[in-house]
This record gives structure tokens, sequence and C-alpha cells, in this order.
């Protein structure tokens, strides 16, 4: 269980506030409202922060290629089935096949696989990252199960761009046909700032690379 007043515990507050007052979640296939984004270069046990998230959470993983992606993978689907998690692999397909995954998060350019994938895996969740209103409108169009929108706040992302900041990200959300999660830059000091603005959760990146304690069980 995470301590009172830590960082992941903060963030777990966040996602359950947002699970239940959270707009646009229509479609959502009861997607996390709490989610991990891998990444090599910030999170350098992915396995061991995966091991810190509460049951129902979600996590992108991100192999980008690397050798140890399929035994990360591995891991991270065996934690994920022991533990109540969805796991999405970013972008591979194959890989995600391979490990058992429960789908696929693709980027901004590739949406125009997602027909395809629905095709032939029915049942996986597609998702897909977006940067404007555009991008969403062809997520929506594309039948992914959601779309994660970024960047929200100031992030050291080296693909962040420019931060939306909430009140353009609540315009998009209002505009949007699909469950938009919000990416890039959130944390324990901005997480907060979300309510309000209709996402249906968020997803982090050091915020819980960085936290030690276990994650208490709570559905998100």
């Amino acid at each position: 269980m995470a301590l009172p007043g830590s960082d992941l515990d903060g963030l777990s507050r966040t996602a359950l506030y947002l699970r239940r007052h959270g707009a646009k979640r229509k479609g959502a296939r009861g997607l996390p409202s709490l989610w991990m984004f891998t990444d090599p270069d910030r999170i350098v046990d992915v396995v061991a922060a995966a091991h810190q998230l509460p049951r129902g959470a979600g996590i992108v993983y991100r192999g980008f290629g690397r050798p140890g992606a399929v035994g990360e993978a591995l891991a991270l689907s065996r934690l994920a089935r022991r533990r109540g998690l969805l796991l999405l692999i970013g972008q591979d397909a194959a890989l995600a096949a391979r490990v058992g995954a429960h789908g696929v998060h693709l980027p901004e350019r590739d949406i125009r696989r997602l027909p395809r994938l629905r095709a032939q895996w029915p049942r996986w969740i597609l998702t897909a990252a977006a940067h404007s209103p555009a991008a969403i409108a062809r997520g929506s169009r594309a039948a992914a199960d959601a779309v994660f929108l970024s960047a929200i706040f100031p992030s050291r992302s080296p693909s962040a761009g420019r931060p939306l900041g909430v009140i353009r990200l609540a315009a998009m959300v209002r505009l949007a046909k699909l469950p938009v999660l919000a990416l890039g830059g959130v944390g324990p000091k901005t997480a907060a700032r979300l309510k309000g603005t209709g996402v249906a959760g968020f997803a982090a990146v050091e915020a819980i690379g960085r936290s030690r304690p276990q994650a208490r069980r709570v559905r998100t």
C-alpha cells in the first residue's frame, strides 16, 4: 500500500477522481484511468516500477527495439496477469502477440494502422498518441479505444512539444468522440489540475518510476 502523501498515492487518488467524474468514457471498454508509460532513459527498472502500480492500472511498454525488450515485455505480461494490470505494447504488434499483451499503443503517425490491427486482433485494446484536435478525430474515425493527448504540461521527454495546458486540453476533450487521456509532464504537482477537464485519466513516466512504496490496491 502506498504511503499517504507519497507521489503514487496522490496520483492514484486523482486517477480515482477522474474515473468517477471524467467525461467521454463511453466506449472506453473499462480502460484504466492511471497509466505508466515506460522510458528506458527515465525509468531504469520498468518491472520494479510496475510492481508499485495499483491493481487495475495500465502500462504502455515502449521497448524501442532494445535487445532486452522481449524479456522485459514477458516479465511485464506475467506481472499484469498476476496483479490485474492492463499491458499495451508500444507500436510493436508482433511483440504484443508474442508476450500475450492486451493490445497495442501506436504513435500518431501510425493511426492509419488501427483498422488493420482491429481486424486482425478484435479483442485487443488499441490506443494512439495525439497532439492536436485533428489527430484526435483521426483516432476516432479509426476506432481507437482512446487517445493519449500530449504534451499537457512541460515535459523532459525528447518528443514533447509546446505544452497545451489545461484550458486547451478541456476544449479538445469537449470536442472528442472518444476517451482522451492526458500525457506529458503529469506528476504529483500537476495531476490535480486535470480535474474538471473531462479527461478519462492520465499517464505518467518519471512520477511513477521514482516512487518507492508499493501502491495500494485500488482499481483505477
